[in-house]
């Protein structure tokens, strides 16, 4: 789900995140818009079908109002240190209309994003945010191909690989990712429905399986080097959230056996879960099967108040697929994986590596990746 608001991230997972805090949009938008600029133009809606085509579509789509690149991923150093990490571009749209070619300050968009690195073996969490209006050349997401950068972090395509780089204070990433899986289309032909509504969906595809290589810098002066396996997730969409859901929670997640599962439950105000809610499994051969919400079953264990604002996340699940034979627990790796992002989003939400172990199709397997957890830690923003 990322915060997002397109996907189970519904505009961010989903597209369903967080993308601009709405006081922050308002100051920016009586600063540098016209009033001729409201009254022209519509944005996208996600709906219909749509004639998909790699690597065009992991670059930006601006007709639409929200969109978010989000990479997650799980490394080790040779020593077996581990790390997690997320590494998130927002685009918000403010106005459906092209920005003022003659004027560089012109704002059409605004840019956000979110880093985080935790490090498993020291316990440490660290997280950080970016935002900007494109400017001349201090953020922005490219159509065509994968290029998006807010400031000095930036996530690009070289050739087949996507390259990486964020750096706060002393922590830092510098990763290559390689895809060793085709792109993934979630839902209907890659429509993931996030309400009953017209245009409440957005454009969801995955590659959930990318070899990464690289250094983190962790914060304490050592450069590491290290490999592991990172999941790419790309969302677009101009809806809202419907009025009763107070949250969702995101599973991206890799099993042993070569095969990966997505799920997002999109929770309802009453505590119930909302019909739009679903996932994709993924096989070990690439193959894609949509899940409906009656299709997995999310069940909580445990949960942790943050020491930081007293909100309560779970913190431990059962997850059960019966049409792919899984049946797995999982758990942080970390349990303070909280973000709290006042400066851009405006949103607190929890967001971390897990890991856990199981069986699919009656064989054991073990399991990691990301869970994205949010509307427990309050509102979800008032874009949303």
């Amino acid at each position: 789900m990322k915060v997002r608001a397109a996907g189970m991230r519904i505009l961010p997972t989903p597209l369903l995140r967080p993308l601009a805090s709405l006081l922050l949009g308002i100051s920016v938008l009586l600063s540098t818009l016209g009033a001729k600029a409201f009254a022209a133009g519509e944005w996208a809606a996600a709906e219909g079908t749509r004639a998909w085509s790699f690597p065009r579509d992991h670059g930006s789509h601006p007709e639409y109002r929200t969109e978010w690149w989000y990479f997650t991923g799980i490394l080790a150093a040779e020593d077996g240190h581990r790390f997690g990490y997320q590494l998130t571009f927002f685009r918000q749209g403010i106005v459906p209309v092209a920005a003022d070619p003659a004027n560089p300050w012109s704002i059409r968009d605004l840019y956000l994003a979110h880093f985080t690195l935790t490090d498993i073996a020291a316990r440490s969490f660290r997280h950080a945010e970016r935002v900007s209006r494109a400017g001349p050349g201090l953020a922005g997401a490219e159509a065509g191909a994968l290029r998006a950068w807010v400031l000095d972090w930036s996530a690009a395509a070289e050739g087949e690989t996507f390259a990486l780089a964020a750096r706060d204070g002393a922590v830092a990433i510098r990763l290559a990712l390689q895809p060793r899986r085709a792109p993934v289309l979630h839902g209907g032909g890659g429509l993931s429905r996030k309400g009953p509504a017209a245009g409440q969906a957005s454009w969801y595809a995955s590659i959930t399986d990318l070899e990464t290589t690289g250094t983190v810098h962790t914060g304490d002066g050592r450069e590491v080097a290290v490999r592991g396996a990172s999941w790419f997730d790309h969302e677009f969409g101009s809806g809202q959230l419907a009025s009763d859901l107070a949250g969702w929670d995101w599973f991206g997640l890799r099993l042993s056996d070569g095969s990966a599962l997505m799920l997002y439950r999109l929770r309802r105000r009453d505590g119930g879960t909302a019909p739009a809610s679903s996932g994709t499994f993924v096989g070990a051969d690439g193959t894609a099967r949509h899940l409906a919400r009656e299709e997995a079953a999310i069940e909580e264990l445990a949960r942790w108040r943050s020491p930081h604002g007293g909100a309560s996340y779970p913190a431990r699940w059962r997850l059960r697929v019966p049409a792919a034979g899984i049946d797995m627990e999982i758990i942080p790796l970390l349990a303070d994986q909280e973000l709290r992002t006042g400066k851009s989003t405006g949103v607190t939400y929890w967001e971390g590596a897990v890991a856990g172990s199981g069986a699919a199709n009656g064989s054991p397997v073990s399991v990691e990746g990301y869970v994205e957890l949010t509307g427990y830690a309050g509102g979800l923003g008032g874009l949303f």
